[in-house]
């Protein structure tokens, strides 16, 4: 891409950052974690970047300096020691110099101390008007260590948790996003076709797992599926069949998969694939940072019936969300919507998992992360955007017996979607 339209594409970033930061009261929005810096910056090097409300951001980087300025779209200093960090802001920054001046320390560890560690952090809904300088950052991810480090360097701050703010800007994606995400979709498309024509009844799980992770890496996939929730961990997705994609586990999603071992309890396992029952072959891919999700249900032979009508009511379920899928459209109606349509079918107890593990959503954002804004679920209010990417994922869970369901990755647009998997629909039939 043209270095210039580079540039333009971070530019416009931080200014839409700016204006919401402006509206909430944020003086500086100090950006840390390794997602956020890629999408503000172009770089993922170790450092902060720091965006004031007004004025040029710049990217302090501990390592590597070189690759960072190489890469980055801002310009690149050197982060140095944190003793000086507050000094050095102030004199490239006059309104921290101006408000850290007033000695207000409205969330610092002095505070804490102060008042027996009980004070919580704002949100940056209730940002002070204050004379106190405002600081936000991700405090949805910040190791607290790392926060106190920080909090320690500036003083006369008032910190407030700015991830709500971040995570919504990259909800709506940009042309050169949606192009990334269209050859993650491809990508995936080949390796399920590749492995399609590879599995055999009796191969364990691992082995068609591995398979499709070395055709998916011949095209480019990193190799990682990053989320962003604590302690949430993804490989390139669950390839399990049979009662072993039932097994529940840590992982928020509608089917676990046994895993390899209690040390990594979900996706494949050492389990053979049998015959008649279903296999779920849930897919990822990221190439250039950005991720597709999608699920497609395969059988060796035919489902038995009852399987079969659960993948079908998967399917309609699917279709209904599709008919709502336009700007508007409030995010937990098409999860309500959906409750309803698993119900009426009769499989309520079944939808997204099963007893006290069924999962509370119908999808999610997808891009940069697996985990990203929207979701549809109770509690988001949300309307669709055009530009937002969501992937829809209706499943049915059998203890004993197996995971049915089918997942897309859909782009919002100003007339309704588009759907982003091109991978063949259906229950696929394999060969005996």
């Amino acid at each position: 891409m043209d270095l210039k339209v580079t540039e333009s594409i971070y530019k416009k970033r931080e200014q839409r950052l700016q204006a919401g930061m402006n509206n909430h009261g944020i003086d500086v929005f100090v950006v840390t974690q390794n997602i956020d810096l890629y999408y503000m910056t172009g770089s993922m090097q170790n450092g902060y970047l720091f965006v004031p409300a007004v004025g040029e951001s710049v990217f302090m980087v501990r390592r590597s300096i070189s690759r960072a300025e190489e890469e980055s779209a801002f310009e690149v200093e050197v982060l140095g020691s944190l003793r000086t960090l507050q000094e050095r802001l102030a004199a490239r920054y006059p309104q921290v110099s101006a408000k850290s001046s007033a000695g207000v320390e409205i969330y610092s560890a002095a505070g804490l101390a102060a008042s027996g560690g009980e004070e919580a952090p704002a949100s940056a809904d209730t940002a002070s008007a204050g004379a106190a300088l405002v600081l936000a950052t991700e405090l949805d991810v910040l190791p607290v260590a790392t926060f106190r480090r920080l909090e320690a360097a500036i003083l006369g701050a008032q910190w407030v948790d700015g991830s709500r703010l971040l995570r919504e800007l990259r909800m709506i994606k940009s042309p050169d996003e949606i192009a990334a995400i269209r050859t993650s979709a491809s990508a995936v498309d080949a390796a399920l076709e590749a492995a399609l024509r590879h599995v055999r009844p009796g191969m364990p799980e691992f082995e068609l797992m591995a398979f499709i992770e070395h055709q998916l890496r011949l095209r480019q996939h990193a190799g990682i599926m990053r989320m962003r929730a604590y302690n949430a961990e993804l490989v390139t997705g669950m390839v399990a069949a049979g009662s072993a994609a039932a097994e529940p586990t840590y992982f928020d999603g509608p089917g676990g998969g046994r895993g390899l071992s209690t040390a990594s309890p979900q996706s494949s396992s050492q389990r053979p694939i049998g015959i008649g029952e279903p296999l779920l072959l849930d897919l990822g891919c990221c190439i250039d940072g950005y991720v597709i999700d999608q699920t497609r249900t395969a059988v060796f032979g035919e489902l038995p019936e009852d399987l079969q009508h659960a993948y079908d009511v998967s399917v309609e379920i699917q279709k209904l969300a599709e008919s709502s899928l336009k700007p508007g459209t409030i995010c937990e109606q098409l999860y309500v919507d959906a409750l309803q349509y698993a119900a009426d079918a009769g499989l309520a107890d079944h939808f997204m998992g099963y007893g006290d593990n069924q999962v509370k959503f119908l999808g999610h954002g997808i891009g940069l992360e697996m985990d990203e804004l929207p979701v549809l679920a109770k509690g988001f209010p949300i309307p669709l955007q055009p530009g937002m990417v969501i992937a829809i994922e209706p499943k049915f869970t059998f203890p004993g017996r197996g995971v049915v369901g089918v997942e897309d990755s859909y782009l919002i647009t100003e007339e309704g979607y588009e759907k982003l998997s091109i991978s063949r629909s259906g229950v696929i039939q394999l060969p005996i």
